[in-house]
């Protein structure tokens, strides 16, 4: 199986390349078109800001690319973000996958969210052998709004969309490299799809 990180220089990429490594698959990091679209699986990490995410992607035509794809693609934190329509973080334009908005916490809660916090109301076979209000691993100071794309949500001051959903396309807002057990049931049953 392949399966492609994609290395725009705005994710965590070797702890996702790690935790796919103790899976027994070796993943390529990548930027090249060709080799994305070859693969029979894509991951689209991120960490850090939206903007400046967003116009690395563009700087390699990786914007126009990704909504294209039609193999399982899992956006992972700022990579589920970017695939929504719009971000509050730097009034950024998304990728326009997931049909929702990201905005920034309230002032009500200690920002970012950093820790361990439960996903509920799991829809998905990316959650298969996860069981309800399981504890994932989070690092954000925005949230995708709940929409019917949703296939978990968390709670912090308000309900949130932790997981989305849309035909190939998967995003989850915590980390599953960095979940534990849980995590990686997460990202074996993404390689299973």
């Amino acid at each position: 199986m392949k399966v492609v990180i994609i290395n725009y220089g705005a994710g965590n990429i070797q702890s996702i390349k790690f935790a796919l490594k103790r899976l027994g698959v070796e993943a390529i990091l990548s930027n090249n078109v060709d080799e994305i679209r070859n693969a029979d699986k894509v991951i689209f990490p991120g960490v850090g800001e939206a903007s400046s995410a967003m116009k690395k992607l563009k700087e390699s035509k990786l914007d126009t690319i990704i909504p294209t794809l039609t193999q399982p693609v899992l956006g992972i934190c700022l990579g589920m973000q970017l695939m929504c329509n719009s971000s509050e973080e730097g009034n950024t334009q998304g990728l326009g996958i997931f049909d929702t908005e990201v905005v920034h916490f309230s002032a009500n809660v200690k920002v970012p969210q950093i820790g361990w916090n439960t996903i509920q109301n799991l829809k998905s076979p990316l959650f298969e052998g996860i069981r309800e209000n399981e504890y994932m691993y989070l690092v954000h100071s925005y949230y995708a709004k709940k929409s019917p794309e949703m296939i978990s949500e968390s709670e912090y001051d308000i309900n949130y969309a932790s997981a989305l959903q849309k035909g190939n396309f998967y995003g989850v807002q915590f980390h599953p490299e960095k979940s534990s057990k849980a995590g990686s049931v997460v990202l074996q049953n993404f390689l299973k799809l």
